[in-house]
């Protein structure tokens, strides 16, 4: 068997300032009649060596009617649902700053354990922050006290840390890395509570101001070799956070789409970026959704709607439901899970297992619900889960000891990689379903033809079971705790 392990040793060539454009059409798979032979199969364990280890080969043969003590999971790919757009993380501040502080060689393990496709995990979706966010280690903006005509309009400060590290990682994506940018607050003087912090609200006056300072942000990072894809409106637009936050009621966001920053967008040549609206829990995310897209005027300007997991805070699930509910209303806008982690970083819990069970259950549930794209929070924080000038320490899949100058791999680097590894930019989810649900599952057909079908099993059970399709099935085994990726 071979063991999916991050190479040290492995040289990623790095070419920087490449200009490949971004593509935004992946190819779309052709469904041919499926008659199944053989399977890879990849398996992540608790309390075992495995993770992302590919196992034997399971073998497919004839299956009829299943018996009532059999265990399955049944996939159907002639039935087709959303297209993948992509799987990524966080590009913050804080991830700038520690790979900083990283050797070379140490740059080039982590660079390759997240974005190649044979050696990593194959990332292809970014998220980056306008301005300072909490997972910055200073306050700062772009432009100068009261300057509306944004003349004095610079990102000098990112060019130090952010700027070489998106580019380094567009690079070793292979030149393609769709990027989506999100503000977490207007400048202080733009807001009623003149507090870049504690919430507050933008000032009406300053609205086409404000519209104008995400066009210039865009067309200076353009210009400094990094193409973006897509912008949120305002991360969690209802949370009136210590740090760097800002609000909008659903009809404010509506109204300032509509009126300022969707046609800002188009009138500057951006029509084609992707907006994202709301960018906060699921819990809220059809009324958000509802009172936007019924809207024609400001749902014509919104891509789709993104969200986070944070909901649970407040006792109320994780809400996969609701994202249904938005999928069924506007099955032509897109969902997008635009930011998760683990909170109240422990050192002591780097191994903890529950880490990567989150990411799996959510990520599980959320493409079954209709999400099209998949982004993680920070995507490497150090040894005390920063920095962050908050205090607002948190888990990431990689930490580095700056210390040591040796990186951490959280099994929740794993759990992510059982889907961003395989499953490509255009894949199609397609029909998948469980007998026990002791087993949950999805499954997607890649543009290249192969079927890839994720088993997540949360137990404390050994569940061998049968993977069925179209008429034959193979014999696969799921451990305690695991995640399985099956490749068709």
């Amino acid at each position: 068997m071979n063991s999916f392990k991050p190479s040290i040793a492995f040289l990623l060539l790095l070419t920087l300032g490449c200009s490949t454009p971004i593509v935004n059409k992946p190819p779309t798979p052709t469904i041919h009649p499926v008659n199944p032979t053989k399977a890879q199969v990849f398996t992540t364990a608790k309390d075992t060596a495995l993770r992302l280890t590919q196992t034997s080969d399971v073998l497919f043969e004839d299956f009829g009617q299943p018996l009532e003590t059999q265990v399955c999971v049944f996939v159907d790919p002639t039935k087709t649902f959303q297209t993948m757009v992509g799987i990524g993380g966080a590009l913050t501040d804080a991830s700038a700053e520690v790979f900083a502080k990283l050797s070379k060689d140490t740059q080039k393990e982590f660079l390759t354990a997240y974005y190649d496709t044979k050696k990593g995990i194959g990332y292809n979706l970014a998220r980056t922050n306008i301005a300072s966010c909490d997972f910055s280690s200073d306050t700062y903006g772009y432009i100068a006290d009261k300057d509306s005509l944004l003349t004095t309009f610079s990102v000098a400060h990112d060019e130090k840390f952010r700027i070489p590290f998106i580019k380094q990682a567009i690079t070793a994506a292979g030149g393609i890395l769709p990027l989506f940018v999100s503000p977490w607050s207007p400048p202080a003087w733009m807001k009623d509570n003149n507090d870049v912090l504690h919430g507050g609200k933008l000032l009406l006056r300053y609205s086409q101001a404000w519209a104008n300072h995400y066009v210039k942000f865009i067309k200076t990072y353009e210009s400094l070799g990094i193409p973006v894809w897509g912008l949120s409106v305002q991360n969690e637009p209802m949370a009136n956070q210590k740090w760097e936050s800002c609000n909008f009621s659903a009809e404010e966001e509506r109204d300032f789409i509509k009126n300022y920053l969707g046609p800002t967008l188009h009138n500057n040549g951006f029509g084609d970026k992707k907006l994202i609206a709301w960018d906060h829990n699921r819990d809220l995310i059809y009324q958000r959704a509802s009172t936007l897209l019924s809207d024609s005027v400001a749902a014509k300007y919104i891509w789709g709607i993104g969200f986070h997991w944070y909901e649970t805070w407040t006792g109320s699930g994780m809400q996969f439901e609701n994202l249904k509910r938005v999928k069924e209303a506007f099955p032509d806008k897109n969902l997008i899970f635009t930011e998760g982690c683990v909170e109240k970083f422990g050192l002591d819990r780097i191994n903890d297992w529950s880490l990567g069970e989150r990411y799996g259950y959510s990520m599980v549930n959320d493409f079954n619900c209709g999400t099209a794209a998949w982004t993680d929070w920070n995507i490497l924080l150090d040894e005390n889960g920063g920095p962050n000038h908050a205090g607002n320490f948190c888990f990431a899949p990689v930490h580095a000891d700056t210390k040591t100058g040796k990186l951490m791999y959280t099994n929740s680097y794993y759990y992510i990689g059982h889907f961003s590894k395989f499953i490509q930019p255009g894949a199609k989810r397609i029909s998948c379903s469980t007998n026990r649900d002791k087993l949950q599952s999805t499954a997607f057909l890649n543009p290249d033809g192969k079927i890839v079908v994720v088993v997540l099993n949360l137990s404390d059970e050994k569940l061998p079971f049968q993977l069925s399709i179209t008429g034959k099935a193979a014999h696969v085994t799921s451990f305690p705790h695991s995640i399985i990726t099956v490749i068709i």
